[in-house]
């Protein structure tokens, strides 16, 4: 796919996938929701690629949704054509015209078997915000703005937020946010929890490459790409003995594999560990977890 709203850039085992409309503050389209759902895709299928960082171009990370369609905007009958309905009228919401593409977004980088890196460069707000919340890291310039505006524009949160958002903040921290829609600076954000670290702007790309980089160099890619997955899904798991299931079953598999062994005798030889497993060939049999699960 040739990308019209992202770049796309490998470099060093990091890939830095830029939202690219610098004169529209990167605000988020269809297109750029297809090309970032192909730009994970991609990245998944490269074992070259082993950390992925997000920004803006300009001096903003994403403005939100193109609000360019007025009244329309959020409206999926006048955009995209009326939706299937049941014989009685009532609205068919299997229907895939009535996905939030947001949700399509954030549920891709969810399921991405490499780390993610959010560097907020600038002003983030509604779908700007909420597609760092699938994220696992996020970095912010002392410039960035971020806002859960949906109530002031008579929305709700999309983007499977209301999944996200009180897991990663507390639901209090949440509601306040999405209750009021102000836009905060990355000060509140910082100690609610939402970022991790403020930086000034001229440190931020390389803050959030530094962090790549020692994934990149230090870490086996199996073994990262399962601890994603483990880490998010067990969030929602209803019981520690499904985390001990999991754990049981990544112990195994990766007992016996031969990134265990390197990085055993590495640690004994006191030498750097080369690590050989890949993502694309060698991730265990019990994975992915989800199949059942999918959107139908």
């Amino acid at each position: 796919m040739a990308y019209q709203t992202i770049l796309y850039d490998v470099a060093d085992k990091i890939l830095t996938i830029t939202l690219n409309r610098p004169e529209k503050l990167n605000a988020f389209t269809g297109t750029m929701m297809e090309e970032l759902i192909d730009a994970f895709d991609r990245a998944d299928k490269d074992d070259g690629v082993r950390a992925i960082i997000v920004t803006g171009s300009g001096r903003a990370f994403c403005a939100g949704a193109d609000l360019s369609s007025g009244a329309d905007t959020f409206d999926r009958d006048a955009k995209r054509g009326p939706v299937k309905r049941h014989a009685d009228g009532r609205v068919d919401y299997s229907d895939p015209q009535v996905r939030d593409g947001g949700g399509q977004v954030t549920l891709r980088i969810f399921k991405s078997l490499k780390p993610v890196i959010a560097a907020v460069n600038g002003p983030a707000v509604g779908i700007g915000v909420t597609m760092q919340l699938a994220m696992d890291i996020r970095i912010a310039s002392e410039a960035a703005r971020f806002g859960f505006v949906f109530s002031q524009r008579g929305i709700v949160p999309e983007a499977a937020s209301s999944w996200f958002l009180p897991r990663i903040v507390g639901i209090s921290q949440a509601l306040e946010w999405c209750y009021t829609g102000r836009v905060f600076p990355a000060q509140e954000a910082l100690a609610g929890r939402l970022v991790s670290k403020v930086v000034p702007p001229d440190e931020l790309l390389p803050t959030a490459r530094a962090l790549a980089r020692e994934i990149a160099d230090k870490t086996a890619p199996v073994s990262v790409a399962l601890i994603r997955q483990m880490m998010w899904r067990m969030m929602g798991a209803d019981d520690p003995m499904e985390a001990h299931k999991i754990d049981s079953r990544g112990i195994y598999a990766r007992g016996r594999s031969d990134d265990v062994k390197e990085g055993v005798v590495s640690f004994l030889e006191k030498r750097p560990a080369q690590f050989k497993n890949t993502v694309t060939a060698d991730m265990p049999d019990y994975f992915p977890w989800w199949d059942e699960r999918e959107y139908k």
